[in-house]
């Protein structure tokens, strides 16, 4: 019999909502819980406690027969497309699986369809019969959307898309979903841990620090607006494009707490040494709408003195 020492709670407490045609970026370090939560909205991990919705449906557990409707609408663009596309198959196999699975069209519509998908991202229909370690990382990377685009779905999770790509062909990439998006009225949850890139593609911003939203705004106010102090450490690490002009760069100290032994009050307060940390053990630091639509954890850690006086008005 196993016996359970520990739990770590990967995503804790977090709670989002995303409008349909939405983009909404997800931000924080690696291993905060993004892919996490992504991977949980898709039913890819199952949570322990909280409620998905989708489409007006609570999907939290529903089960593989009550799933497969959903997953034709709700799909998902992963990281690595060298882990994510079977090298054993050819790309007309793994783009012709979601219509098979899914007992859509003929052989030959599907044939069709596929040639059409590969043109759509931009890559010739002659590539259908190519197998995935012929083609480049961008290239794989298009594979990866056309199959998530093939059922046309409502929502797609964005899980570090171009992460792993060059920087020219991250662009390329970033403007072929926003091009889909405006097509076929698309949803995202794109995660990163780039601001600059989620600048470029998103309407709302959250920001996540180990397992938690500590900032939620439009994309406007997130990088002209900054409250929470995590989030202006990140957005100082963003390259600027003038080598001469002077950066007021935040530099982090210490390391991001352990998510199997958190801290027992503000986790960033914690990382930080703040004075006022002990004032936060065993308190909630709610999100409080510190303006309109502009959220942000009451924690006097992580915030300006002016704007801490204004949200602990708000707990």
């Amino acid at each position: 019999m196993m016996r359970q020492t520990d739990a770590v709670k990967a995503v804790d407490g977090v709670s989002l909502q995303i409008a349909s045609g939405e983009t909404l970026g997800l931000v924080g370090e690696s291993g905060c819980g993004k892919s996490t939560l992504g991977k949980a909205i898709v039913r890819l991990e199952d949570p322990t406690t909280g409620s998905i919705g989708f489409d007006g449906k609570d999907i939290t557990r529903a089960g593989t027969s009550a799933m497969r409707p959903v997953r034709r609408e709700l799909q998902m663009i992963f990281q690595d497309p060298v882990e994510s596309l079977n090298a054993r198959h050819s790309v007309r196999e793994l783009l012709e699986e979601p219509f098979a699975i899914h007992r859509v069209g003929t052989p030959a519509e599907r044939r069709k369809w596929v040639e059409e998908l590969l043109e759509r991202v931009g890559l010739p229909a002659a590539s259908a019969d190519r197998y995935p370690f012929e083609f480049s990382g961008g290239q794989r990377q298009r594979i990866g959307i056309a199959r998530a685009i093939a059922l046309k779905p409502k929502m797609i999770i964005c899980d570090e898309p171009v992460s792993a790509l060059d920087v020219s062909v991250q662009s390329q990439v970033l403007n072929l979903l926003m091009e889909l998006q405006q097509e076929m009225g698309l949803s995202y949850l794109f995660i990163a841990h780039d601001l600059a890139v989620v600048k470029h593609i998103s309407d709302r911003v959250a920001v996540m620090y180990l397992g938690k939203i500590v900032e939620l705004a439009s994309s406007d106010a997130i990088y002209q607006r900054p409250k929470h102090a995590y989030t202006k450490a990140l957005l100082s690490a963003i390259p600027h494009p003038d080598p001469t002009r002077v950066v007021d760069r935040v530099l982090l100290e210490g390391d991001v707490p352990s998510p199997i032994d958190p801290p027992k009050g503000s986790a960033f307060g914690h990382r930080i040494s703040h004075p006022r940390y002990e004032e936060t053990i065993g308190k909630d630091l709610p999100l409080v709408e510190i303006e309109p639509g502009h959220w942000v954890a009451a924690d006097p850690c992580c915030l300006d003195e002016a704007d801490w006086k204004q949200a602990a008005k708000l707990v």
